[in-house]
């Protein structure tokens, strides 16, 4: 396994980092769900994200409750703050009362007296920027949260995080977690530029297009019922015939490497190196080492431009 710096920060990851969205304490066994865990430990990654909105605290349950046979300075726990998590006015967003309080469960859940890295999940308009962050520095302050990101912000709005928190000296943002794989390249045009400018580092989610990308499936029809990429469903994941030859395209070319279509997905975006780690989902052991492996492969100039070529 390699490790990137997170962002700018001191902080090392590992390149590949071990979710749980749509898994852990939802449709995955528990048991599996602990020994993909245990697995991705013990073959060298050392970063794992989830949310307080994850099935409504489950995932961190399981997550907190598999990592804590591990030292704890041996690893960097994430988790996030925004959604809903009550039916109460003030139980989902941004403001200092919804960020001190989730922060405290999300603690309580995960049986840790800290978060290495405590996630803004999305842009809130409602709560001024400076009350989020204010918040935020406290808890960095307090030590319940030793760095500090967002999720799916758009530029700008990192931007004018960066510009409160540089005004009255509060904590920086240094990384941000938006959706990023051959399919899905939006970040390409504003959000990576600023992350190399800025010091942001990316932490990207489905790397892998919910499996799309790991060409298992030959058509809409093969998506099993209970699939990550069934419950977003084939409409929302643009899953068209054209993609689908996209992925037998791709899968030639890592057959040619020696290399899973999946493995040549990751190392694909771990060409960028504002890219910090690539956030895979797992249900099965089997594919936590399947994903690990894709760290340290490197892709020749002629590889990378064939894969444009099938992309564009």
């Amino acid at each position: 396994m390699e490790f990137r710096r997170l962002g700018k920060s001191g902080l090392k990851v590992s390149e590949i980092s071990l979710g749980s969205w749509l898994t852990y304490g939802g449709y995955v066994e528990r048991e599996n769900a602990v020994k993909s865990i245990q697995t991705a430990y013990g073959l060298g990654v050392n970063f794992f994200d989830t949310a307080n909105v994850y099935e409504q605290g489950a995932a961190e349950v399981v997550v907190g409750e598999t990592l804590r046979a591990f030292p704890r300075e041996s690893y960097v726990l994430a988790t996030k703050v925004f959604g809903k998590m009550g039916d109460g006015p003030n139980d989902q967003g941004l403001s200092r009362k919804h960020i001190m309080e989730q922060c405290h469960a999300s603690l309580k859940r995960l049986g840790t007296d800290y978060v290495d890295l405590y996630y803004c999940h999305r842009f809130h308009p409602e709560t001024p920027v400076e009350e989020t962050l204010r918040a935020l520095d406290d808890l960095v302050r307090q030590g319940k949260v030793l760095y500090v990101g967002v999720s799916m912000w758009t530029a700008a709005q990192m931007e004018e995080a960066l510009a409160v928190a540089d005004r009255y000296l509060l904590d920086r943002i240094v990384v941000n977690q938006p959706l990023y794989n051959m399919f899905e390249r939006e970040i390409e045009k504003e959000i990576i530029p600023l992350g190399e400018k800025k010091g942001i580092g990316q932490v990207v989610y489905s790397p892998l297009a919910q499996g799309i990308l790991t060409g298992k499936y030959a058509s809409r029809d093969q998506i099993p019922g209970n699939s990550r990429a069934s419950k977003l469903g084939a409409d929302r994941l643009k899953l068209s015939d054209e993609r689908l030859s996209q992925v037998q395209a791709l899968g030639r070319i890592a057959e040619e490497l020696g290399i899973s279509v999946g493995q040549l997905a990751l190392a694909w975006i771990l060409r960028q190196n504002n890219v910090s780690s690539a956030l895979v989902g797992a249900s099965r052991p089997e594919q936590v080492e399947e994903n690990v492996n894709a760290s340290g492969i490197k892709l020749s100039a002629d590889t990378l431009q064939a894969i444009e070529e099938i992309l564009n």
